[in-house]
C-alpha cells in the first residue's frame, strides 16, 4: 500500500456531556425568601461527519484519531441556561463508509460534498433546580447532572468514486493509457505493481468530463489477497464502466479470463457491469498479431465495445475515450 493512500482507518469519536443544571436562589433586597433560580445545563456538542470533495484520502485520520467535541457548559443563577457545546466537523473524502468498529455494522455512506450526518450526538443538559418547584416544594435544592456521552470506535473505508475504472494485470499499460488521455500522472515503469494505490484522471469531451481510476493489477488470487491483494477490487464496486486493459504481447485469452474471474470471485455483480476492453501496445506488434489477438476475444467481447491502442498512436486514443463517454451517458441518462 502506498504510503500516502489511506483507504481504511479507524478513529474514536466522542460527543459533548451536557452541562449540570445549576441549584441557585434569588437574592434580592427586601426578600427574605427568594425563589429558585437555577438554570439549566447546556447540550453537548455533536459530531457531524461532513463529506468534502476536495479529500482524496483518509490520511488525515491517520495520525489524528480521537475526536471530542465540546461539553455544555452548567446553568447558573438568575436562570441562566449554560450555553451548548461546538459540534464538531470531521471532513470525509467522498466514498467513505462509515462502520462500527465493533460488529462491523454499516452506519452511513458519505457521497455528496457538504454532506453531513450526525454520528455522535451531545448530551442533554440538566435541568436547574427552577423545573422543580411544586407547590409543595417551593425551594427545591435538587438539579440534575447533564447525560454523560461514551465514545464510539468507527471504521471508515474509503471506495474511491470514479465513472471508469481501469482493470488489468500489472504492467498492462494502464497507467501510461490514464496519464495520456488525461492529466493524472501515475508513476510508471515497466515492471509489475508499479501502481500501489489508485490514480485519478478527468477526461474531457466538450462540456463533457469522465473520472477515470487506475487501480493496481489484479494477478490470480486478488480475490484472496494475494498480491495487491482484495482491498483494491473494492475501488471497482464504485465504478458505473470498466476498461479492461489487456497487454497485446501477452496470451489475450488468459489474460481476460484471469481477470475476470477474479472480479466474479470477489463479487459476481461486477461481471454484469458495462465493460470496454482495450487491447494496448499495438505499436509493439504486427498488424497480423493485432488482428489474432482481436480474433481470439472476439467470442467474449462485443466488436464495438473492443480497441486497440497505443499511446504513440493518438487516434487509437481517441476512439477508446469516445466510446467510454458514450457508454457511460447512455448507462447513466
Amino acid at each position: 500500500m502506498g504510503a500516502n493512500f489511506i483507504d481504511e482507518t479507524k478513529i474514536i469519536v466522542k460527543a459533548g456531556d451536557g452541562g449540570d443544571g445549576a441549584v441557585s436562589f434569588r437574592r434580592e433586597k427586601f426578600i427574605e425568601f427568594g425563589g429558585p433560580d437555577g438554570g439549566n445545563g447546556g447540550k453537548g456538542g455533536d459530531v457531524i461527519l461532513r463529506g468534502n470533495q476536495m479529500l482524496n484520502t483518509l490520511l488525515d485520520h491517520r495520525y489524528k484519531r480521537h475526536f471530542i467535541a465540546s461539553n455544555g457548559k452548567n446553568g447558573r443563577g438568575s436562570n441562566c441556561s449554560g450555553a451548548s457545546g461546538d459540534d464538531l466537523y470531521i471532513d470525509l473524502p467522498l466514498g467513505t463508509e462509515v462502520y462500527s468498529e465493533f460488529g462491523g455494522n454499516f452506519i452511513c455512506d458519505i457521497m455528496t460534498d457538504k454532506q453531513e450526518v450526525i454520528i455522535a450526538s451531545g448530551g442533554a443538559g440538566g435541568a436547574g433546580n427552577i423545573n422543580f418547584k411544586t407547590s409543595i416544594n417551593q425551594a427545591p435544592r435538587k438539579a440534575k447532572p447533564g447525560r454523560k456521552t461514551e465514545e464510539m470506535g468507527l471504521l471508515l473505508k474509503l471506495k474511491v468514486l470514479s465513472n471508469v475504472g481501469l482493470i488489468g494485470l500489472p504492467n498492462a499499460g494502464k497507467s501510461t493509457f490514464l496519464s495520456s488521455i488525461t492529466s493524472a500522472r501515475p508513476k510508471i515503469a515497466p515492471y509489475p505493481f508499479t501502481t500501489l494505490q489508485p490514480h485519478l484522471g478527468v477526461a474531457y469531451c466538450g462540456h463533457k468530463e469522465l473520472v477515470i481510476a487506475d487501480i493496481p493489477g489484479l494477478i490470480e488470487g486478488a480475490s484472496d489477497g494475494i498480491g495487491l491483494g482484495d482491498r483494491f477490487l473494492k475501488h471497482i464496486e464504485r465504478c458505473q464502466i470498466l476498461l479492461h486493459v489487456i497487454d497485446v504481447e501477452e496470451d489475450v485469452e488468459k489474460s481476460y479470463k484471469s481477470v475476470r474471474h477474479e472480479l466474479e470471485t470477489f463479487n459476481h455483480d461486477l461481471l454484469v457491469k458495462p465493460s470496454v476492453v482495450l487491447l494496448n501496445k499495438i505499436d509493439t506488434v504486427s498488424d497480423d498479431v493485432i488482428k489474432a489477438k482481436r480474433h481470439a476475444l472476439a467470442n467474449y467481447v462485443d466488436e464495438e465495445n473492443l480497441f486497440c491502442c497505443s499511446s504513440a498512436i493518438p487516434h487509437s486514443l481517441e476512439n477508446v475515450v469516445q466510446r467510454l463517454f458514450a457508454l457511460y451517458y447512455a448507462v447513466t441518462s
